[in-house]
């Protein structure tokens, strides 16, 4: 953390005033910057590299970029993403060449966001650190796998920064409160451990949204003896609409929505409802999660428990017609019952096999009996010949009828488990291939 200063007035945000100066004031990133990381002995080694640091808001990537930087004793400079194009890139490498060639010093570009940059603005950059104009230093917390071109990921290394974990924030706050919100001596400012813990735990791993709200319940709390005190009702009033991490659209998104799939395929009604009010509370749409549950009961459950496909199908009529938060309680119901459901991904299996097939053996001609016969000149060329109706033979079943094309042998696609439903699904089949066996083929 770093060193108090009672000099002079700061008038920065509370999260500017609060940056770490250096490695040793960094919190959390252990894994990164503990004692033999790799990280933290390239740094100490003075072995500057391009890199990427990848991880949710709040967990340090600007700041460590401006350790860096001032640890190797170089420029500094920073381009968003969001706010810049190719025009800034130029003028950027341009006062890097300068530096280089003027001024004998390396510069390390520091490119927040990098992920929305398209791929034209990435490749910008290329050439320069081949060349070693510049040093590349790019923050963003989508995954670079997806976001990044290749060109650009092979010329880096990518650090994953992991959120800071409650007991740290704790830490920030009471440094905050002891050194940087008391300012000169005039405020004397009280904040209670189960406020302290509140905050902690309402950041979900985003220090610097800590310390904002941090600063603006100093700014609110209420003033008895000269004291300004922070309790819970406090800390409750400035986070009451929570900051759950949730992109639509981005990382956090496709792995929360990864977890509910698994979980209920994993057969975990807690941890199904814990990951589906993760995501509704993260701001995710409910009907996007309506059509992934009909998914979910057709791909994992199917025809185990067909009645799982019904209810999915009631909650998303329910959401749309009630709307939140009623309909959300539907979900909820629609969850449990698909994570406690019998599973089965025979359907989904057979599917995908009979696709392959349909795909790589192209356009097979129907065969005759099986094609109708609405004209008489289709009664003429046999469409329809010997078709044998079910309905009119013994146990409803034509014995021995081939339904495939006639290049293709009776094949299987669907295999049953033996779980729910599909075990007298299996039994019947069997019993009908039985009957197959007794009787010659007809057509």
């Amino acid at each position: 953390m770093p060193s108090s200063d009672n000099h002079k007035q700061d008038f920065r945000p509370l999260a500017d005033r609060m940056r770490p100066q250096d490695l040793n004031q960094v919190v959390g990133q252990a894994h990164l910057l503990g004692e033999g990381k790799s990280l933290r002995q390239a740094l100490d080694a003075g072995h500057m590299h391009s890199m990427l640091f990848w991880g949710p808001p709040g967990t340090g990537k600007t700041t460590l970029a401006r350790i860096i930087a001032q640890q190797a004793e170089a420029e500094f400079v920073s381009l968003s993403a969001v706010l810049s194009g190719v025009k800034d890139i130029r003028q950027a490498i341009e006062q890097a060449k300068l530096n280089r060639e003027v001024h004998q010093r390396a510069t390390i570009l520091f490119v927040d966001e990098v992920h929305r940059f398209n791929k034209s603005q990435q490749d910008a950059f290329l050439p320069h650190v081949e060349d070693g104009t510049i040093t590349f230093i790019g923050a963003t917390t989508e995954n670079p796998s997806f976001e990044l071109n290749n060109a650009l990921l092979s010329r880096v290394r990518v650090y994953v920064l992991k959120s800071i974990q409650p007991d740290h924030i704790v830490s920030l706050i009471e440094y905050a409160l002891l050194n940087k919100l008391n300012g000169l001596g005039s405020r004397q400012i009280q904040m209670s451990d189960a406020a302290k813990t509140m905050l902690a735990k309402a950041a979900d791993g985003d220090a610097r949204y800590a310390l904002t709200m941090l600063e603006i319940a100093a700014d609110i709390a209420e003033s008895e003896d000269g004291i300004e005190k922070i309790d819970v009702t406090t800390v409750e009033e400035v986070v009451s609409n929570g900051v759950r991490r949730f992109d639509k659209g981005g990382d956090i998104f496709y792995e929360q929505i990864s977890a509910l799939h698994k979980s209920i395929r994993g057969s975990s009604p807690d941890a199904s409802l814990y990951w589906l009010a993760c995501m509704l509370e993260g701001g995710c749409d409910p009907v996007y999660i309506a059509r992934r549950l009909v998914r979910m009961a057709s791909e994992d459950i199917g025809n185990a428990d067909p009645r799982a496909m019904q209810i999915t199908l009631n909650a998303w009529d329910i959401q749309e017609r009630l709307g939140s938060p009623e309909g959300e309680l539907a979900l909820a119901q629609a969850v449990t019952y698909l994570a406690c459901a019998a599973k089965s991904n025979a359907v989904y299996m057979a599917y995908k096999a009979a696709r392959k097939d349909a795909s790589q053996r192209g356009s097979l001609d129907v065969p005759m009996h099986l094609r109708n016969a609405p004209t008489k000149l289709m009664k003429n060329m046999d469409y329809g010949k010997q078709y044998r109706y079910a309905h009119d033979e013994p146990d409803g079943y034509a014995a021995g009828v081939h339904y495939f094309p006639d290049e293709m042998t009776d094949t299987r696609y669907y295999y049953p488990v033996d779980r729910g439903l599909e075990i007298k699904i299996a039994d019947k089949l069997e019993y009908l291939r039985s009957l197959d066996k007794k009787q010659p083929e007809k057509r």
